[in-house]
């Protein structure tokens, strides 16, 4: 039987949750049944990393939400390669792949959803709803994000497919040496404890509360030390906050960090207060090291984290009540050890990229070989 034909189709390759996401599941899709290749609209760092895997990679450069000459680059390709199936992730590549499948007669379109979206965006679940037909099933990363797009978009639930973003485990696990090295490095001494952030410094992370609860514990005995790993628009207000504020000197910023294993394996607890998430890949990798998480209530983190299995909830935007979980975890070695084993164990069942590429591969199958309809 001849391989399927797939082609995904990406907004841009940045090293974000969703473009990792996207690497993380064609690098492992079984070569021998599906022939894989990606385009993005825009470039970034993951091209290289797609390359060395082996996968064809082609960016369109696209400049402008009216650069619709690359649109014509993109009906080319589809039929020049023949493509069974044309996966789209995020909003703008979506915007086109439907349209661009439309022209090169392209009949299967899959579009994965990355988060419970927080922002005012209502066109984009108007776009999702004027063109349902265009779109064979939309792969969703969360139950909660498949609620939140169904309720925004007037969509039935059975047009929705719940497939987890997952991680391997295994590349998560406590490194010990690089736990020490890093601490020294750092100035963090053995007793202390450490929170540890990691993500895109942007609107929807919420490190306001993250800020507003280090300002909270200023007047702790031995309060915590927090170092932020990440990078993007809301670096400055970081950057201000570290210099101007007496909480400021118990704040590291790394800035963009390849090294997410050994920031996690240096850290005592995580902490993630987003706005909104789809499902965050952060808190799956920190469970996945073993660490209590403490997040936000709401979508995408409630689906990840159990409360007071796997880690501590608090309300969005709420700084004290992030104050007192880092400041309860501080004081209870115990309890960090019990939510961070349970948290591993989750991840390892539940949120396991051997599970998350099955399921894909899966759905191509029957999205291009349906049953036929009984009489």
């Amino acid at each position: 039987m001849s391989r399927l034909r797939i082609c995904h189709l990406i907004t841009e390759l940045a090293p974000a949750g969703a473009e990792r996401a996207l690497y993380e599941l064609v690098v492992r899709l079984d070569r021998a049944r599906f022939d894989v290749q990606v385009v993005s609209l825009r470039g970034g760092a993951v091209v290289d990393w797609l390359v060395r895997q082996g996968i064809r990679t082609t960016v369109l450069g696209v400049r402008g939400k009216w650069d619709v000459l690359k649109l014509f680059r993109l009906v080319k390709l589809l039929r020049a390669e023949r493509i069974d199936i044309l996966h789209t992730h995020l909003f703008h590549a979506d915007l086109a792949g439907r349209v661009g499948a439309y022209l090169a007669g392209t009949r299967c379109v899959i579009h994965t959803v990355q988060t419970a979206e927080g922002r005012f965006r209502p066109w984009q679940f108007a776009w999702a709803r004027l063109t349902a037909d265009m779109c064979k099933r939309i792969v969703i990363v969360s139950p909660s994000a498949r609620d939140h797009h169904a309720r925004r978009s007037g969509l039935a639930n059975r047009r929705y497919t719940v497939i987890p973003n997952a991680i391997d485990p295994s590349a998560y696990s406590r490194d010990q040496d690089a736990r020490r090295r890093l601490r020294k490095q750092w100035g963090i001494a053995d007793e202390e404890i450490l929170v540890v952030f990691v993500g895109r410094l942007s609107e929807e992370k919420g490190l306001e509360t993250l800020l507003g609860a280090m300002r909270e514990l200023s007047d702790c005995e031995n309060a915590p030390k927090l170092v932020i790993a990440g990078d993007g628009p809301k670096r400055p207000m970081v950057e201000q906050f570290i210099a101007s504020e007496p909480a400021g000197k118990r704040i590291r910023l790394l800035g963009f960090t390849n090294d997410v294993r050994g920031v996690l394996s240096a850290a005592d607890i995580f902490a993630i207060p987003s706005r909104w998430e789809g499902l965050s890949l952060a808190a799956v990798e920190a469970m996945a090291a073993s660490l209590p998480v403490i997040a936000s209530r709401v979508p995408g983190l409630r689906d990840v984290v159990v409360p007071g299995q796997t880690g501590l909830l608090i309300d969005k935007g709420d700084a004290a009540a992030m104050g007192g979980a880092i400041a309860r975890l501080s004081y209870d070695a115990g309890l960090r050890d019990r939510l961070g084993l349970a948290g591993l164990d989750r991840v390892t069942k539940h949120f396991n990229i051997r599970s998350t590429v099955a399921a894909h591969e899966k759905l191509y199958t029957e999205l291009s070989h349906p049953k036929p309809k009984q009489l």
